[in-house]
């Protein structure tokens, strides 16, 4: 082989990297025109704000009860002393939901970041050796999907107890097998794409070729799953903590939890309901949006 030849090879091995940046430019100009990823972005930096700046926001602590102003079965609604009103045992609702954006935002990142490092791990043992490597762990991954995602969930909260760490990790077990096949059908199709081969032909470690050229242009789809995968913690928290699996502290102002304990009160005070479904609905809105735009943004089939 020419030293000319050898150039142009091995520069074929190096380029899809360069077109992975010039494909991030793109992308983030294509969001930035986006009226979806625009109005994504705008929810979920509310949604940040407020649970980080949760303190300053809220107008009472997220316990302080007037019990005084309740009356049996009937609680007081919306007022300029209490915004949203109180809730059964005279907290502030809020305070409540502003406080609960943390819980929410906490048990989504955790359990997103646990869940899709254990699957982006297992998916790269898969992606990378191929063989029977590949087979165990995606049997595996098969036996976790064929189990509805909320009974995995319901049944991991159940076995571990209810509290919150309980809620990150059953939400992260349901997390896993969607990460570990998602990364290993992406690096599958990267392995056999031209830079591979060419970087395989000049005798480069498959361990270099798998980090520093397959994994990183790999990665695309595992983050808009991520975003996606985040909106869909928040609903699974809800709902885990709505059936009673959520933390045992009824003092923690969890969405799910609010709503659960909304249900005999429905027919005299329904906007209490409202409030943390409200919040639910435009946080989850907001991941999804932000998660189409990026889908639409990185992918090169879907560019108009």
């Amino acid at each position: 082989m020419s030293v000319a030849q050898f150039e142009a090879v091995e520069s074929s091995a190096v380029s899809p990297q360069e077109a992975a940046g010039g494909l991030g430019r793109d992308a983030l100009r294509r969001l930035r025109r986006s009226p979806t990823a625009i109005v994504g972005a705008v929810l979920v930096t509310l949604f940040v704000l407020v649970a980080v700046f949760a303190p300053l926001l809220a107008p009472y602590e997220p316990n302080f009860q007037r019990l005084d102003l309740i009356r049996p079965g009937v609680y007081p609604g919306p007022s300029s002393e209490f915004l949203l009103g109180l809730d059964q045992l005279g907290r502030d609702e809020l305070s409540r939901i502003i406080y609960g954006a943390r819980y929410s935002l906490l048990i989504g990142v955790v359990s997103l970041t646990l869940g899709a490092a254990v699957g982006i791990a297992l998916g790269l043992l898969a992606g990378a050796f191929g063989g029977w490597v590949d087979s165990l762990v995606m049997r595996i991954v098969d036996v976790m999907l064929a189990i509805p995602s909320l009974l995995l969930a319901i049944g991991v909260a159940a076995l571990l107890g209810r509290s919150i760490t309980s809620v990150m990790i059953a939400i992260a077990v349901v997390n896993v097998p969607i990460f570990a096949r998602l990364l290993r059908g992406s690096m599958l199709a990267q392995r056999r794409s031209d830079y591979a081969l060419a970087a395989r032909s000049l005798g480069v470690p498959r361990s270099r070729i798998v980090l520093q050229h397959v994994l990183p242009n790999s990665l695309s789809p595992v983050i808009v799953q991520g975003t996606l995968a985040l909106a869909t913690a928040i609903i699974e928290a809800a709902g885990l903590a709505y059936l009673g699996l959520g933390s045992a502290d009824p003092s923690i102002p969890e969405w799910g939890r609010m709503l659960a304990d909304t249900q005999n009160s429905l027919a005299t005070a329904p906007l209490l309901a409202l409030w943390p479904g409200l919040a639910i609905v435009l946080s989850v809105m907001g991941f999804y949006l932000l998660g189409e735009a990026l889908r639409e943004a990185l992918d090169p089939k879907l560019r108009r």
